[in-house]
């Protein structure tokens, strides 16, 4: 398969910009969408539609690509560098090209082909840990979706969250819900209203989607101003637990792995276990889930620090590697990846599209999963 650092990401570039005269290598790129059998199985590409695949996204390609460079996550860009998600990528537009065409432009249609079979909005989980993409998936989608003839909505389990009164009596009740975030902190009943007026078709009153300020009471978070929103066509909900179900209580009673060590840490771990039973109901009204799965889970304290130094960098405040190491492993703690997400991977009943996220943020395989 072309890596980002060959020419197909600079031809597609040069194409959408117009910045010569090259025309797209047809017989190029329909070799390249058939390389990867995971990845067209997973976006129902075969060699007899493979022609007609290209050519109906080369059309929305060169029509999207210019408002995608725009989003705040790729603005910072030049020819010698850009930022993908905050962070550093070399070889600046081909990473961007390649991930708009083989991935977001086929996801894309998917999720407009799948809200036309529903026949009502369509609500698409998006689940995925600390620095794995989910806001910059969402945003790219959006825009694509928008010029396909879709509302979008995006939605995070952090708008759920229960307000920072509620939060601070439920740390009364339990002293280790020492952050917000792990299962339990979240207003599921809200969320469950949110969706059901969501996923009405035709709704014409105007529905109050919930939005969570995290500045608020010096970090802590509250509730803000509700936005008013006319319905949306299909709802991007994510989260870093989003769709994740309990596992056998069992489980906690053989070796675990780390930071879930102690006592003390297996009973926290049943504990939040169980309070995910409660969100189930929730997860009942996504219609698909796609799981953004880094190669490494540990990755993600990685990138937590790597945002709190460039943070720090800019002048504001931030937390310390001791501290990152803390913040990262107390969720790790409560759900550790291993134990919840990996599972999932291997689901069909349950997740409908897996993307794997590598060490420099690239997209790796996409896939199905698939029975053992």
């Amino acid at each position: 398969m072309l890596q980002p650092d060959t020419s197909l990401g600079q031809i597609l570039h040069d194409w959408a910009v117009e910045e010569n005269s090259t025309t797209l290598p047809w017989q190029q790129l329909a070799a390249e969408e058939l390389t990867s059998s995971q990845r067209a199985k997973a976006f129902g590409i075969t060699s007899t539609k493979v022609e007609e695949v290209i050519q109906a996204r080369s059309l929305i390609f060169k029509a999207i690509y210019p408002h995608i460079l725009s989003l705040p996550a790729f603005r910072n860009q030049s020819r010698e560098t850009t930022q993908i998600s905050q962070y550093p990528v070399p070889n600046p537009q081909s990473p961007i090209a390649l991930s708009l065409w083989n991935l977001w432009l086929p996801l894309a249609m998917q999720l407009a082909s799948s809200r036309q079979q529903l026949k009502r909005p369509l609500i698409q989980g998006i689940l995925g840990g600390q620095g794995t993409g989910k806001t910059t998936l969402a945003a790219v989608l959006s825009v694509i979706l928008a010029h396909l003839g879709y509302r979008t909505l995006s939605l995070s389990l952090d708008d759920l969250y229960k307000t920072y009164a509620e939060r601070q009596h439920l740390q009364q009740q339990d002293p280790r819900l020492i952050w917000r975030g792990p299962p339990g902190t979240h207003d599921v009943e809200l969320g469950l209203q949110l969706l059901d007026q969501l996923r009405q078709p035709n709704r014409r009153e105007p529905i109050l989607v919930p939005r969570f300020d995290k500045s608020a009471w010096e970090g802590a978070g509250d509730r803000t101003t509700p936005e008013q929103v006319e319905g949306a066509d299909i709802v991007l909900f994510e989260g870093w637990f989003v769709g994740v179900r309990p596992i056998d209580s069992a489980v906690f009673d053989a070796p675990t792995p780390p930071p879930i060590q102690t006592e003390a840490d297996r009973l926290f771990a049943r504990d939040m276990n169980e309070q995910l039973k409660g969100y189930l109901p929730l997860w009942e009204q996504l219609d698909r889930l796609i799981v953004l799965y880094p190669t490494d889970y540990r990755l993600s304290q990685k990138w937590r620090l790597q945002a709190e130094q460039q943070m720090i960098a800019t002048g504001r405040s931030g937390m310390t590697e001791p501290q990152v190491r803390e913040f990262v492993e107390y969720f790790w703690r409560s759900l550790h990846p291993e134990l919840f997400i990996t599972p999932l991977t291997k689901n069909p009943r349950l997740v409908d599209l897996v993307i794997e996220i590598n060490p420099d943020h690239t997209v790796g395989a996409v896939y199905q999963p698939e029975d053992a």
